[in-house]
């Protein structure tokens, strides 16, 4: 098969032909039909974790259809149309058992712990606990973006976040994550802030919902713009972008008791990100992590999505080729976000 492959941490990638995956007897092998290209993807690239050997296939995002199953898989067949958590869990640990799958302890990742899915096929473990079936009607380059960004947006925001009607909610960085947070928030009834430097990111926050918009680049206090804002701060702030300034603006932006949610990745080489606590102190801030969301979860955000609340089919503002990823993916370091870029390997 065709796969964008690196042998060196933050060298050029290249689309070359490597041993087709098989699956294990509890797994599957997926024909890649869609994949998204999100900036998880490129801290894989980077270095920044742990759980990456080279050469490496990077990709998490995907959506296909079920070419090979192992000899212990009962749930699904070849044909089958499917997505896939980017945690895929191993249903047997404590946490699978409590029914918290994106938080498994023997979990693995696509495009992290194994070769991904910026590939022709991708191999899957634990196919029963992990595959989610494709509504009929929903294309795989929209149910490519829901596998890391909008479900872990969803979770984010419904779950962790317990946004509410009426409530006002930050949400910092509109990338794919942020723009599926915006959409969600206001497809829930609160009242949302977009922050970002990108005048493009901004127009598409407006256009999913946003009531205010911040350009980050434009002010010198974003969590004061917040506050002025919403008379008081934010009830629910998200940092979806992932960096020491836009965690610490996020709980910034936050009035007395509210909640914020740490979606966006850390990157190791800043060191310990410092985080101001002594707020979340005097003010009963509740400060939460989101990762992803499980299989078993995905029914009522499916639902949402097909009955036409939800629109995860307008993120999507870019498709490429196999070909054309290795320098899309570089150029996630430095372009601003907009949207989400979907690679069809077979294209």
């Amino acid at each position: 098969m065709r796969a964008v492959t690196f042998e060196e941490f933050g060298k050029p990638a290249g689309v070359k032909n490597v041993a087709d995956p098989t699956p294990t007897p509890h797994g599957v092998v997926v024909r890649v039909e869609a994949t998204g290209l999100c900036r998880s993807d490129w801290h894989a690239w980077q270095g920044h974790d742990p759980d990456i050997t080279l050469p490496h296939v990077p990709g998490h995002e995907l959506a296909g259809v079920v070419e090979a199953t192992g000899a212990a898989v009962t749930a699904w067949h070849p044909g089958d149309r499917v997505t896939v958590p980017f945690v895929c869990a191993c249903g047997n640990c404590p946490a699978c058992a409590a029914g918290d799958q994106q938080v498994c302890e023997r979990q693995t990742q696509p495009g992290f712990t194994h070769w991904g899915s910026f590939a022709q096929y991708v191999a899957l473990d634990h196919a029963d606990v992990n595959l989610v079936a494709l509504p009929e009607e929903m294309s795989y380059g929209t149910a490519a973006s829901l596998g890391c960004r909008f479900a872990t947006a969803f979770r984010a925001v419904v779950t962790q976040g317990r946004v509410a009607s009426g409530e006002w909610a930050a949400v910092h960085g509109c990338g794919g994550v942020g723009l599926s947070a915006v959409m969600i928030a206001a497809a829930s009834g609160a009242r949302v802030i977009a922050v970002d430097v990108s005048p493009q990111a901004l127009d598409l926050a407006r256009e999913f919902g946003a009531a205010h918009c911040v350009d980050a680049s434009a002010v010198t206090d974003t969590a004061a713009a917040v506050h002025d804002l919403t008379a008081g701060g934010a009830h629910l702030s998200l940092d979806a972008l992932g960096s020491p300034v836009t965690c610490a603006a996020s709980v910034d932006s936050l009035r007395r008791r509210g909640r914020h949610i740490q979606v966006g990745l850390l990157p190791s080489e800043t060191g310990t990100t410092p985080v101001p606590m002594a707020r979340a102190i005097a003010l009963e801030l509740e400060l939460l992590g989101s990762h992803g969301m499980a299989a078993h979860a995905y029914p009522p955000m499916l639902e949402l999505v097909r009955a036409g609340v939800l629109r995860p089919d307008l993120l999507v503002t870019s498709t490429i080729s196999l070909d054309a990823a290795p320098e899309a993916l570089a150029a996630m370091g430095t372009a601003p976000g907009s949207g989400v870029t979907v690679i069809e390997p077979w294209s």
